[in-house]
């Protein structure tokens, strides 16, 4: 470790509800956490304009509200909370040595990877502007929002099946628009929409992508614009005869695309990933459940969890992560920080 390198005894990636959960924990801990923002401060649930589903706030509560309630929480037990985004960590000896974009190196006895999912968008027309106003990337947390009106799926996929399956709680109908002929959902998940279709409360749309969102914040969505080709994949095809554009009023639309994990500054460490590159964690039960392959190193959130991805859960699991790093720093810290001087003594 170099003069000029800052030591941390616990680093936490991410501001989300996960990693600020954690950092909570930890700084009641006296662990000192210095917790990185990353490239999306606050995670996904800065994008949302109102959050009625999370314990405690019977009247809602805006996400970035919410965000910057847990950040002060965590900086007055004790945590630091600084810019800075992760773009490698090197598990190669410890203590680890964790470097930022901008150059900056630190080391830590332990880390928490709490730096989420960002959910796919399309890049059309009206995202950006729309984006929590009307257009949503989670169902389950905004469906209930928008009663009774027409609202639309995009995406193919176990996601947008389940998804509109739950949207038909609220709606008038469920629309799901897929760029393809067939899906690539489960049978399962196939045959659940269908039972919604042949009930009248889905409609499926084939060959059909969105192209554009029409509306504005203060009054949200009002309608969108579709193409439809007989073989698919209307959009590259929107100067074909045979490909239909046209206008749908509806008042709500759902991405389901699908999520990538932040992972990619843990690539070339031991933490082990799935497919996707959602982290592998312990779990189980009893303690430990938010270790990954490599000691010191836990997970907590959106990047271990694809299935539930609600800021509740991940709060959750934040906290779990905290006292799993607080008993290995008590633990097994101080051992592994002692390895490398024995195996240099023992070469003399």
């Amino acid at each position: 470790m170099t003069a000029d390198t800052d030591h941390r005894r616990l680093i936490v990636a991410g501001t989300g509800i996960a990693g600020l959960s954690a950092a909570i924990y930890a700084a009641r801990s006296n662990n000192d956490p210095l917790v990185l923002e990353g490239v999306e401060p606050g995670g996904q649930l800065t994008l949302t304009t109102d959050v009625a589903n999370y314990p405690g706030f019977p009247e809602g509560i805006s996400g970035p509200e919410l965000v910057d309630n847990m950040k002060t929480q965590a900086e007055q037990f004790g945590a630091e909370i600084d810019h800075g985004v992760v773009v490698d960590v090197d598990d190669t000896k410890r203590p680890f040595r964790v470097e930022l974009r901008d150059g900056t190196v630190y080391t830590c006895d332990a880390f928490i990877a709490a730096s989420g999912a960002s959910a796919r968008t399309l890049g059309v027309p009206g995202e950006d502007e729309l984006m929590g106003y009307g257009l949503s990337t989670c169902a389950t947390c905004d469906g209930a929002f928008f009663r009774d009106e027409e609202m639309l799926v995009v995406g193919g996929g176990d996601a947008a099946m389940e998804e509109a399956t739950f949207l038909t709680k609220f709606a008038s109908t469920v629309h799901i628009a897929h760029r393809r002929e067939g899906f690539r959902a489960e049978d399962y998940w196939i045959d659940r929409v269908q039972e919604k279709v042949d009930e009248g409360d889905i409609e499926i749309h084939r060959n059909t992508e969105l192209l554009e969102i029409h509306g504005s914040p203060e009054e949200g969505v009002d309608h969108v614009t579709l193409a439809e080709h007989p073989e698919g994949y209307p959009s590259e095809k929107l100067e074909d005869p045979d490909t239909r554009t046209y206008d749908f009023d509806v008042g709500a639309v759902f991405y389901a695309i699908g999520h990538t994990p932040n992972t990619e500054y843990l690539e070339g460490t031991g933490v082990e990933t799935d497919e996707e590159g959602y982290i592998r964690t312990q779990g189980g039960r009893g303690g430990g459940q938010t270790r990954t392959d490599v000691d010191g190193i836990f997970g907590a959130g959106d990047v271990v969890d694809f299935h539930y991805q609600q800021a509740v859960t991940a709060g959750g699991m934040g906290a779990k992560a905290a006292i799993d790093a607080d008993q290995y720093l008590e633990d097994e810290a101080p051992l592994a920080s002692r390895e490398p001087e024995t195996e240099a003594a023992a070469d003399d």
